[in-house]
């Protein structure tokens, strides 16, 4: 496991000046497959946009998703002052990992910066990060920083959500889906239908939020940690509650593969209500016991396996992020289709790239 997360991280000492006077200080790590896959042109824009700040950027290509955590890592040792990831919500997670875990061992850790590059983008709409790249660029040169307020799951980190059951399956089947017609919003929703379709697996759990257990059987536990995705499915008091430093729990019903779907399509149109068909529950500790002592757990639209019992829990100021101010973070477009990613409930939806 790995080491749990303290909250307000001292702040990161600036890197010392080279002869000319311009040292960058922002490293910015570009996952090259992310949702909006970059060729030379897209990347052209970014070093563009970045040669209106002159000696603040410095550019790092990565072609591998498994190496975005080690160039992170590598990226604090060296003494940036912010560490900025551009592509989706999945290689935000990792440099955000990376950075909160540097923390662990040097005492400081660097700002997280975002250029939101993915298919959905959840975490950059939350804070109001402009997904025009250029723009984004601009305001990672010039916005202030803020606390982000982080889950965490046997100390792994997330920031859209974090779940067991059916969720991780959607995953595995929409990596197959992408292969085959590439990523988009509609693969996305796709492989959301073909794997509930066939969901035969639900889990069988003991749960206990802030203290209050409780028994239950569903094809999927969903913690969400992002107000602005609540918002989008009109849950505006789990949003509110979220907001106020709490987990939304979703589980969903125990129902057959089809009527699954038609509860995912009830989503989509906004006409599910918490407590009736479906249970909502609130807290800022849960913890899941499992019949398995080992289970996949999907996380920003990643997933790994993680041994058992799995504890889930929230850390208020484990990093700080470059952002407009908190009074710009929950702008955003109105509810879109409920199929997106990290989306609660059934359809979960997951920026991953």
């Amino acid at each position: 496991m790995r080491p749990t997360l303290d909250a307000d991280p001292a702040p990161m000492r600036p890197r010392a000046a080279e002869p000319d006077g311009r040292t960058p200080d922002i490293r910015v790590i570009v996952n090259a497959g992310s949702g909006k896959k970059l060729g030379e042109a897209g990347l052209d824009v970014l070093r563009r946009a970045f040669d209106s700040h002159p000696g603040r950027f410095d550019l790092r290509v990565i072609r591998r998703g498994a190496d975005i955590e080690r160039e992170a890592r590598e990226a604090a040792r060296a003494g940036f002052s912010t560490v900025a990831a551009a592509g989706g919500d999945g290689t935000i997670n990792a440099v955000a990992s990376a950075l909160a875990a540097a923390g662990e061992t040097s005492g400081t850790r660097p700002r997280l910066g975002v250029i939101p590059l993915g298919t959905f983008n959840y975490v950059a709409r939350s804070l109001g990060i402009p997904e025009d790249a250029e723009a984004a660029v601009d305001l990672l040169a010039t916005a202030p920083d803020r606390p982000l307020p982080l889950g965490e799951v046997n100390g792994r980190v997330f920031l859209n959500n974090a779940s067991l059951g059916a969720y991780a399956s959607i995953l595995e089947t929409r990596e197959t889906v992408y292969g085959r017609w590439g990523r988009s919003r509609i693969a996305a929703h796709w492989s959301v239908v073909t794997t509930l379709a066939q969901f035969r697996h639900p889990l069988t759990a003991r749960v206990t939020v802030d203290g209050e257990a409780r028994r239950v059987r569903t094809p999927m536990a969903f913690v969400a940690n992002n107000g602005f995705q609540l918002e989008q499915f009109g849950f505006h008091e789990a949003a509110e509650r979220v907001r106020d430093g709490e987990f939304a729990l979703f589980l969903a019903p125990d129902v057959r593969p089809m009527e699954l779907i038609r509860f995912a399509l009830d989503l989509a149109l906004g006409q599910l209500v918490p407590g009736r068909d479906f249970e909502l529950v609130h807290g800022r500790d849960i913890l899941v016991e499992t019949r398995s002592a080992r289970r996949l757990v999907a996380r920003d639209g990643e997933r790994s396996k993680l041994d058992g019992p799995f504890r889930f829990r929230r850390i208020d100021a484990a990093l700080r992020v470059v952002a407009p101010e908190a009074g710009a973070m929950e702008a955003g477009p109105a509810m879109e289709s409920a199929m997106e990613p990290a989306a609660p409930a059934a359809t979960v939806a997951p920026d991953a790239a």
